[in-house]
């Protein structure tokens, strides 16, 4: 970790000229500038000093938290199918079993049904992009069409399976992850 850099940045953030920062922490304007240029370390005692007046403490700087990816692409997909159900499932979002989300997108050929999944704690979202298909959840049977969406807690057995004579796609969201 570059911490001249990052306190620079902080400062920034924090609409301060050096000789402010400098002000703030009874030090001066060129121990901050060779601070941010990583040409000199302060001690223990005076980055303290400089966090507080930056308006943040030891354990948030240093507590580096890593980009996250927020765009995926295709190539970011993985894709497996199952023949004898007639599906393929793509996790659109890598390592979404990590998330408290994790969202799929199903494509079920005619005939075609998704694995039935237990009870479990959390809730299911789907989204019909084209076909129909059919929600089954305990006993119950519910029609989705093609733009209509489905939600509920998955407090019995479910599964989805394609109602129509044409391959069908859903967008299919489960908290916490389960496929």
């Amino acid at each position: 970790m570059k911490i001249g850099e990052k306190i620079k940045r902080l400062r920034t953030q924090n609409s301060l000229t050096q000789e402010e920062l400098a002000d703030r922490c009874e030090l001066t304007k060129g121990f901050i500038s060779q601070l941010e240029r990583d040409l000199t370390s302060p001690s223990i005692a005076t980055l303290v000093d400089i966090l507080e007046g930056l308006g943040t403490n030891l354990k948030d700087f240093f507590n580096e938290i890593e980009d996250e990816k927020i765009v995926f692409s295709k190539d970011d997909a993985f894709e497996t199918e199952n023949e004898e159900l007639k599906y393929t499932l793509k996790w659109i979002i890598p390592n979404a079993q990590k998330n408290v989300m994790e969202p799929i997108l199903i494509e079920l050929e005619p005939e075609g049904r998704s694995k039935e999944d237990s009870p479990h704690e959390g809730e299911e979202f789907g989204y019909v992009v084209s076909g129909n298909i059919f929600i089954h959840i305990g006993s119950e049977k519910h029609k989705v069409k093609k733009g209509e969406s489905f939600y509920y807690k998955a407090n019995a057995n479910h599964y989805i399976s394609n109602a129509g004579k044409t391959k069908a796609t859903i967008v299919w969201v489960s908290t916490p992850p389960s496929f």
